[in-house]
């Protein structure tokens, strides 16, 4: 299910980020020239969320899973796999910048458009 919510509508105490995030945001910044501004956003978003550590729960929504887009010939990324299972895991909504990507994820997944 996708619910569209614009951010500011989030209390910031509500919000937090996978341990596996920040691997998949320094990738995007390495594509980018040094002197973009998303090179300073980024790192100091880093600084202040909160990140949940990755544990044996998110492991076990991870293996499920992959086996599942596996078996469908529907795989999405490693990072994003593992961060989709960390949602669940968490009980948390995920707000992805692709949501159709997300999709592909059954289950109780909940996912979040910023608008």
């Amino acid at each position: 299910m996708t619910v569209e919510v614009r951010p500011a509508a989030v209390p910031p105490d509500q919000v937090c980020i996978s341990a596996v995030t920040p691997t998949e945001l320094m990738c995007g910044l390495k594509q980018l020239d040094a002197l973009h501004r998303l090179q300073v956003g980024v790192r100091q978003f880093l600084k202040i969320v909160r990140m949940l550590t990755w544990d044996a729960e998110a492991a076990d929504f991870y293996a499920e899973i992959r086996h599942r887009l596996t078996s469908t010939g529907q795989l999405i990324g490693e990072l994003d796999m593992m961060i989709a299972a960390h949602a669940l895991a968490a009980g948390a909504v995920l707000v992805p910048n692709n949501v159709r990507h997300f999709g592909r994820v059954a289950g109780a997944l909940a996912v979040v458009k910023w608008v």
